[in-house]
């Protein structure tokens, strides 16, 4: 599982996302979310982005323990069933 960590903004997405894509491209499809400190609208937009890579290779992005954060930006552009959004056992 490939581990986001700081900043996921409009100041760091094109790197967080080449990074992202990186992985994606070698076969990762489970992203760990619960790293990320700072997160704007950027975010999502990347996570659509690499929904889009994911489902060229006929793969399912999952995104675990997502920050209270970002599941309300989800669930504010109405998106909440594009992704597979996961969180750990325990984890509240």
């Amino acid at each position: 599982m490939y581990k986001l960590t700081g900043e996921f903004s409009q100041h760091t997405a094109r790197a967080v996302e080449a990074a992202g894509s990186s992985m994606i491209a070698q076969g990762q499809f489970s992203f760990d979310l619960s790293g990320l400190e700072r997160i704007d609208s950027a975010a999502v937009a990347v996570m659509i982005e690499w929904q889009r890579q994911a489902d060229k290779q006929n793969r399912a992005m999952e995104f675990h323990d997502a920050p209270t954060g970002l599941l309300s930006l989800i669930q504010l552009y109405g998106l909440t069933e594009q992704f597979q959004l996961a969180s750990s056992a325990g984890r509240h």
